[in-house]
């Protein structure tokens, strides 16, 4: 009798102590932690593709301060390039939940390719943290849970370059691309005018090289109007900017438009004066984290960050803070509930995850341009930082 209660004895303190010493299921300790990276490597965003890249890279490095690793988890990116194509971009993401069993997704960077995969990230119902891509409905209409974006919204750029535009006596038409990016754009930037007279919209095929029909048909409906006459261009890639070529300034015509990468900018040198709203320029925004991202990029590359690295850089910030409070854990449920109305710091300083629409508030800039000869573009000298809760930004999903 005695002989038999020491064995259960023995036997019970050992399963004891096994269960102290067993591994926690939950913290997948030693666990690759996967994120897959989609986005334009070529096709016609590809500089834009190519500096979220960078941005993702160094931004998990600083965020993790050079380890690579949180909660016992080494992060692992896996890129994929989607081509800006809406289906393969759709089909990559499939793949990557579905064969590579990634973790978190990151991308992509056109409207289109984000919008044919929102439905993936619902199905597999895995996290979908969209950077850059910036159409309304991707945060609207079609959102769904697992959808997170830490890139502006088409809202928040119209929002503010209505700030910088929306004045007593301006007349202004509108030049953009007829693509999800474009008329979301106007739409947000027609509902923000308040003052200002909106006269025209025109729409473009978003490859369009030729602008000589579209500016004449602006020139039209602009030239006999009042006071200030402003043509607002959105665009991506390609160079709206051609249709200075046609001599507006013999109606008083001026252009106006947001920030953009630094290529780009150097059309903006025609334009001394020009004011807009810019998501980022490397001069403008006052912090820790753009001081660390500016220097890393001056020593890596000889050269300043540029507007969608800055976006890169912010997805890491948003995905390291979102994991250190869930110690590594990726279950999509527990990262929603750290996620939703969690504040993280970024080259453009604090952002903060909306709770209805994972929408990421943010400061944006209003910018006048400057003439430099040190610099090859125009540069945007900061009129002043337009602060979240400056712009009321609608939410439009149906959560």
């Amino acid at each position: 009798m005695q002989q038999r209660t020491l064995t259960s004895l023995i036997l019970s303190t050992a399963t004891v102590l096994a269960s102290l010493t067993a591994p926690l299921p939950l913290m997948a300790q030693g666990k690759d932690l996967k994120i897959a990276h989609i986005y334009s490597k070529t096709g016609p965003l590809e500089a834009y593709g190519k500096q979220t890249q960078v941005g993702l890279i160094m931004g998990l490095d600083y965020a993790t301060g050079g380890t690579m690793q949180v909660g016992g988890r080494k992060l692992v990116v896996i890129e994929k390039d989607d081509q800006g194509k809406p289906d393969l971009g759709k089909n990559l993401l499939a793949a990557a939940y579905g064969d590579d069993k990634v973790d978190i997704a990151v991308g992509p960077t056109a409207s289109p390719v984000a919008l044919a995969m929102l439905p993936v990230a619902e199905e597999y119902k895995k996290i979908l943290l969209v950077e850059p891509a910036v159409a309304d409905s991707i945060t609207g209409e079609k959102w769904n849970k697992y959808i997170f974006r830490t890139g502006r919204n088409s809202s928040q750029d119209a929002i503010s370059n209505a700030v910088a535009l929306d004045k007593a006596g301006f007349s202004i038409a509108t030049l953009a691309q007829d693509s999800a990016f474009g008329r979301d754009g106007v739409k947000a930037f027609r509902e923000s005018l308040k003052t200002a007279k909106l006269v025209h919209e025109e729409y473009l095929p978003p490859a369009t090289t030729d602008f000589t029909a579209g500016a004449q048909h602006l020139i039209d409906k602009l030239k006999s109007q009042p006071g200030r006459k402003i043509i607002f261009i959105i665009w991506a890639g390609g160079n709206p900017f051609k249709i200075a070529d046609m001599d507006l300034k013999r109606y008083g015509i001026e252009i106006a438009t947001g920030g953009n990468i630094l290529p780009a900018m150097v059309a903006y040198k025609q334009f001394p004066g020009m004011e807009g709203a810019a998501y980022y320029y490397f001069g403008m925004p006052k912090n820790p984290v753009n001081e660390a991202m500016v220097a890393r990029h001056y020593t890596q590359f000889k050269s300043p960050p540029d507007f969608f690295t800055a976006g890169g850089f912010a997805s890491a910030m948003a995905l390291v803070t979102a994991l250190k409070k869930t110690n590594g854990n990726t279950d999509a449920n527990t990262l929603i509930a750290a996620m939703e109305g969690m504040s993280f710091d970024t080259p453009k300083g604090k952002m903060t995850f909306r709770k209805e629409d994972h929408q990421a508030m943010q400061s944006m800039y209003h910018f006048k341009i400057k003439v430099d000869p040190a610099f090859a573009w125009g540069v945007p000298e900061l009129v002043r930082e337009i602060k979240p809760e400056e712009m009321n930004v609608p939410i439009r999903n149906k959560r």
